[in-house]
């Protein structure tokens, strides 16, 4: 049976960063990583659409922390020892350099996720760690000083274990029988489902919007897509993500309020709109787009407030103004399913945050068995913030194990 100082399961983003850390700061240390699937760093791979949004260009702590729909305030300590600009640094100390979208978000210069994938994989061969893939974690206990590690091709021993699996449901498993409480998962990153002749034909729309659920206390805003499915964007996937638990309840049948015109009421917009039957009196109402709006949504907001294509503003009786603010500030839903956002499933679930030291990522149940990324109860909405996540967790690991 081998031996070693660490082993990290996991072959992925917040694995590598711990094992590169680790024999960074102690390059003694024999480390081994264990990878269950073929390849390593897939998520890495189709991460921000084959680009690999490394992080978000949030600099404040308090302010990163509101990122996070769980661990929110658990990560406020982490992020003061090494968040946004630490990990900038460490890549541009590697040669891989960033830039900052105009949304914040992060990517290699090179608009590829391989340049992260080639740095992990040109630091692990420098630092001497080793990697062994298609061995599938099979159980792991502590004996004395070490930790055995049963895998589905062979036995190992460490002094100090790391487990980066992400949402690997065995591997909960396992952490249970073994006195840690798992938070049962759900999905936290996903779009609606919406079949409503008001968005058909409208795919690849984005504006801004107000959303709210209802019956819930839950709301979002900022760009909403329309999709051939429904309705995605940030303002739908920060929804998905505060509301993950939620929204899991419903079993994803629910009622979502569509404000248009973000700031604006149906009661203000019914006056501005009564001084447009005015103004533009002569004009046809769906001829020209108003409030900024895309001409094909506009046009569909008319029709769906029972205004014939060829009525002129000053023709518009009571009802169909009432009508069209309606539409306009508070245009009804009805959400009926979800789809996964792009190739990233990311889930809300894990590993109790009470269970865990926020200083060093360390188990409080178990002496020497440390955690990293999404295998905790911590999990962001989109824009780079998981991974922000992983290496935080990763780096302070590392730290405390080396």
């Amino acid at each position: 049976m081998e031996k070693y100082d660490i082993i990290i399961v996991g072959g992925g983003a917040a694995g590598f960063f711990t094992a590169i850390n680790t024999a960074e700061n102690n390059p003694q240390l024999k480390i081994l990583i264990l990878e269950r699937g073929k390849e390593v760093l897939t998520k890495v791979k189709v991460s921000g659409g084959g680009r690999c949004n490394v992080t978000h260009a949030e600099f404040i702590p308090s302010e990163l922390v509101k990122r996070y729909p769980r661990g929110e305030k658990e990560l406020r300590g982490p992020f003061h020892k090494f968040m946004t600009g630490d990990t900038i640094a460490w890549f541009e100390e590697r040669g891989i350099e960033l830039k900052t979208e105009e949304d914040g978000r992060m990517f290699p210069v090179t608009d590829s996720s391989q340049t992260i994938i080639d740095c992990f994989q040109k630091e692990r061969k420098r630092l001497n760690i080793e990697i062994l893939k298609g061995h599938s974690l099979k159980n792991f206990k502590k004996e004395g000083e070490y930790w055995k590690v049963q895998t589905s091709k062979a036995d190992f021993e460490c002094r100090k274990l790391m487990l980066a699996t992400g949402s690997n449901v065995k591997v909960w498993n396992l952490l249970e029988k073994m006195g840690h409480n798992i938070v049962p998962a759900v999905p936290s990153l996903f779009t609606f489902n919406i079949q409503d002749p008001r968005i058909k034909g409208l795919a690849g729309i984005s504006t801004d919007a107000e959303v709210t659920v209802e019956r819930e206390k839950l709301e979002s805003s900022g760009p909403l897509l329309i999709t051939h499915w429904g309705m995605s964007g940030p303002s739908i996937l920060k929804l998905s993500a505060w509301g993950a638990r939620e929204l899991n309840k419903l079993d994803y049948r629910f009622k979502i309020s569509v404000n248009w015109l973000p700031g604006k009421s149906a009661a203000e917009l019914l006056e501005e709109l009564k001084q447009l039957k005015f103004s533009l009196s002569k004009q046809q109402v769906a001829k020209r787009s108003q409030f900024d709006l895309p001409r094909r949504l506009w046009q569909s907001i008319i029709k769906a407030s029972g205004i014939a294509e060829e009525i002129k503003w000053a023709d518009l009786n009571k009802e169909q103004l009432k009508k069209l603010s309606e539409e306009l500030t508070a245009a009804v839903f009805r959400v009926n399913g979800k789809s996964t956002f792009k190739e990233e499933f990311v889930t809300a679930g894990g590993i109790d945050l009470k269970e865990i030291d926020f200083k060093t990522f360390e188990s409080r149940i178990h002496k020497d068995l440390y955690f990293a990324g999404e295998i905790l109860n911590i999990d962001a909405i989109t824009g780079g913030f998981n991974f922000q996540n992983a290496w935080t967790g990763a780096f302070l690991a590392a730290r405390a194990m080396s």
